[in-house]
């Protein structure tokens, strides 16, 4: 067995004892559901993305045919807003500058993010995963987990800059907006820095031996540190300038995505087992938990709307999976079928 996988148990089990105690004297928590949509129609999902100039929430709809579409809602109303057909994408990014969105799909559609009218079409060589958009250059990053790993494309003119190879799968990305983007690396347990003016891997950052499969990833600004979401039920903290381990703390099973809130100075950890993990910064090193807010199962995706504060999630609901006695972590993300039109957008907040 991987040592890492063993030493970061440890850790999670003395955490978690520490986290408990903490939230017994001082629950700090106060976040909750506010409602739950109940969209239903047909086709998987995946990332969703929450556009807070343009105050649009794009939800991906995954799959062939009529079931491939980007769903757009009003993100103060939560009415739909509109519809971008025949585009099978895992993720969306707006560049507010350009007026211009994009979309982590096979080709790459580009649309005017006004009229939701896409704009062309841009050939990828392998099946995007993830999308980030970086304002140093005004440029947006295409990851797949096949070679080539990152597809680079100007935002204005919808031109490829270049291709980078990432050393492996990629999961969540994130922009520092001063010539960085860093990318969670799940099958190297690293985060890859990408030096934004060269468009080169400039920097990779092991999660010392603590995290393992690095899936969400998220960044604080002020701090400049990272915050990495792994699938070992740990979030680790590294130091965006160098790598270094800060500390880590105890997350739920099945972690996907991670949004920070710079004016909160909070974390917020989504998980497939229906979970949102929220944890406190207070300083450079300085890192709390908050506690847990229970979603529904498969709401691993989060999008964070900046100007309200209001996180949003997406999942279905799945028919009931029996276990004998208490559920094992493995259990936790064992789905049923999806029960027809359940398809649903949750709206979290305070």
């Amino acid at each position: 067995m991987d040592l890492r996988w063993i030493a970061s148990a440890l850790l999670v089990t003395v955490l978690t004892s520490a986290v408990w105690a903490q939230d017994l004297l001082n629950p700090t928590n106060s976040y909750k559901i506010l409602s739950t949509t109940k969209v239903g129609g047909a086709g998987g999902w995946d990332h969703i993305y929450a556009d807070s100039d343009g105050r649009r929430l794009y939800v991906p709809r995954t799959g062939t045919g009529a079931a491939a579409r980007i769903l757009v809602y009003d993100l103060d109303t939560m009415k739909p807003a509109g519809t971008i057909a025949g585009v099978n994408a895992h993720a969306v990014a707006v560049d507010a500058a350009s007026g211009h969105g994009f979309s982590a799909s096979r080709p790459v559609s580009m649309w005017d993010s006004k009229t939701l009218k896409v704009i062309k079409t841009i050939p990828v060589q392998s099946e995007p995963e993830y999308i980030v958009f970086d304002p140093f250059k005004g440029r947006v990053y295409v990851l797949s987990g096949a070679a080539p790993n990152a597809t680079v494309i100007d935002a204005a003119t919808g031109a490829v800059a270049a291709t980078i190879d990432l050393g492996g799968k990629p999961g969540q990305a994130v922009s520092d907006g001063e010539g960085h983007v860093y990318v969670a690396i799940d099958d190297a347990d690293e985060i890859a820095v990408i030096d934004a003016a060269a468009m080169t891997v400039s920097a990779r950052y092991d999660l010392d031996g603590v995290g393992a499969g690095p899936r969400g990833l998220a960044f604080d600004p002020k701090n400049k540190v990272l915050f990495v979401g792994c699938e070992n039920a740990t979030m680790v903290y590294l130091s965006a300038k160098d790598g270094k381990f800060l500390y880590a703390l105890p997350i739920g099973v099945g972690a996907n995505a991670i949004a920070f809130n710079p004016a909160s100075m909070e974390t917020f950890s989504a998980q497939d087992q229906g979970t949102v993990t929220i944890s406190k910064v207070a300083g450079p090193t300085n890192f709390t938990m908050s506690g847990d807010v229970e979603t529904m199962q498969g709401a691993k995706n989060i999008a964070l709307d900046t100007k309200t504060g209001k996180l949003y999630l997406v999942t279905a609901q799945y028919a009931p999976v029996k276990t004998n006695g208490p559920a094992t972590p493995a259990q936790l993300l064992r789905r049923g079928p999806i029960v027809p039109n359940s398809f649903s957008i949750i709206q979290m907040g305070k």
